[in-house]
C-alpha cells in the first residue's frame, strides 16, 4: 500500500480540470484527483452521450501522464449506463481508474469491475460515511471484493462529505469504519475525504473578509494522530475549496448567476473568504481591494508560491490584461492555491 498522497474531490467542469492543469509539475505529480462527472437528471440519451464523452475525454487527457479515479455518484440509471459506456470507449490507454461502491447498483458494480479488468488500472471502492459507522457496510464491501479478479487492485475510498461543526465525531467513525476495513484486502491505496469548506452566501461576508475554519483538516490531524498502524499509509482528501454538496448539482442551464462572488485564500487553520463582485459599475474597484486584502493577510505566502498566489498579486495591483475574473477564474484560481498549499503541507 502507497501513501501518503492527496486526493481532492474535484468536479469535471472547466474550471477545475484548468486548475489541475495550472499545477506545478512537483506539485501535479503528488495530487491524485477523484474526478465526478455532475448529474443530468432528465436530459435525453443523445446528450447524455455528448455531455458524458466530452467530460469524460477531457478528463481523460489533463490525466495522461498520472492516474486517477473517475466517478458519475449521483446519476441515474441511464446516465450510469451512458458513462460506462463511455469509459469503455477511453480503453485501456486511459490513466482513469472505474469507482464503485457498496451501495451502487448491481450493474454499475460489474461494469465497473469489467472496465477495471479490462484495463487492468485497478478499482477504487467509494465508501460513504455520511454519520455514523455501520459494520454492515463491511460485509458489503467484502462482497463487492469477492468479485473483484485477483490480479485487479482495489483503493479505498472512505468518503465523509461534509465535515462541518456539526460532527464532532467524524474522526472517531472514520477510524471505526478503517478499523473494520482495512484488515479486508491489500488496498493500493487507502484514502479519507471529506469537505470542510462551508457553503457561502452573500451575508457571510457582509463585514469583508471571514474566515472559515478548516474542518476537514482538522479530522485529518486527528485521525493521523491515532496509534493504529495504518496511519501513516492513509491519503489525505478534501473538496477543495467549494461545499462538499456542489459535486451533486446538475449543471446551469446558464441565463446569468449572483451579481457576487468569492475569492478564496487557503491557511494553516482557515479557508478565508472575500466578497467580489460580478458584474456592476464598482466591480473592477471592489475586486481589486478585495485581492489586497488577502495579500495583507499574515499567511499569505508570497505571489513566487504558485499560480494561484500570482494570479491574486496581479488581480491586487492590476498588473496584465485580464482584468479581474469571473465566477469560474476564481474557482481555479482559488483550487489552485490551495491543492498547491495542501501538497507542500502533507510534504512537512
Amino acid at each position: 500500500m502507497s501513501g501518503p498522497s492527496y486526493v481532492p474531490v474535484l468536479s469535471a467542469a472547466p474550471h477545475a480540470i484548468a486548475a489541475y492543469r495550472q499545477l506545478s509539475p512537483a506539485v501535479q505529480g503528488a495530487v491524485v484527483p477523484l474526478w465526478n462527472l455532475p448529474p443530468r437528471h432528465g436530459s435525453v440519451r443523445d446528450v447524455l452521450v455528448a455531455h458524458t464523452r466530452r467530460e469524460a475525454h477531457d478528463v481523460s487527457r489533463v490525466q495522461r501522464h498520472h492516474p486517477a479515479w473517475i466517478d458519475t455518484p449521483f446519476a441515474g440509471e441511464v446516465q450510469l449506463r451512458v458513462f460506462m459506456s463511455v469509459l469503455a470507449d477511453l480503453g485501456e490507454l486511459s490513466a482513469l481508474r472505474p469507482v464503485t461502491g457498496p451501495d451502487r447498483p448491481e450493474f454499475q458494480q460489474t461494469a465497473a469491475l469489467e472496465a477495471a479488468r479490462r484495463s487492468g488500472s485497478g478499482i477504487g471502492i467509494r465508501v460513504a460515511l455520511p454519520g455514523e459507522w455501520d459494520d454492515h457496510a463491511a460485509h458489503a464491501v467484502r462482497a463487492l471484493l469477492a468479485r473483484l479478479d485477483p490480479a485487479d487492485e482495489a483503493d479505498l475510498l472512505l468518503d465523509l462529505g461534509a465535515v462541518l461543526g456539526d460532527r464532532p465525531d467524524a474522526e472517531k467513525e472514520a477510524l471505526r469504519a478503517f478499523d473494520a476495513l482495512m484488515p479486508l484486502t491489500p488496498w493500493r491505496t487507502a484514502a479519507i475525504l471529506s469537505g470542510g469548506f462551508p457553503s457561502v452566501t452573500a451575508k457571510m461576508l457582509e463585514e469583508g473578509l471571514r474566515a472559515e475554519p478548516r474542518t476537514d483538516w482538522l479530522v485529518w490531524r486527528e485521525l493521523t494522530a491515532a496509534a493504529r498502524g495504518y496511519v501513516p499509509w492513509l491519503s489525505f482528501g478534501d473538496y477543495g475549496i467549494q461545499s462538499a454538496r456542489v459535486i451533486a448539482r446538475e449543471p446551469s442551464a446558464g441565463g446569468g448567476g449572483p451579481a457576487w462572488g468569492v475569492l478564496r485564500y487557503t491557511t494553516a487553520e482557515s479557508f478565508v473568504l472575500a466578497k467580489v463582485l460580478a458584474r456592476g459599475e464598482d466591480r473592477t474597484a471592489v475586486n481589486r481591494a478585495a485581492a489586497r486584502r488577502l495579500l495583507e493577510l499574515p499567511d499569505f505566502r508570497g505571489a513566487v508560491a504558485g499560480a494561484g498566489e500570482s494570479w491574486l498579486r496581479d488581480c491586487a495591483c492590476g498588473y496584465g490584461t485580464k482584468g479581474t475574473g469571473n465566477a469560474s477564474v476564481w474557482l481555479r484560481v482559488g483550487n489552485v492555491q490551495h491543492m498547491t498549499y495542501v501538497v507542500r503541507s502533507l510534504r512537512e
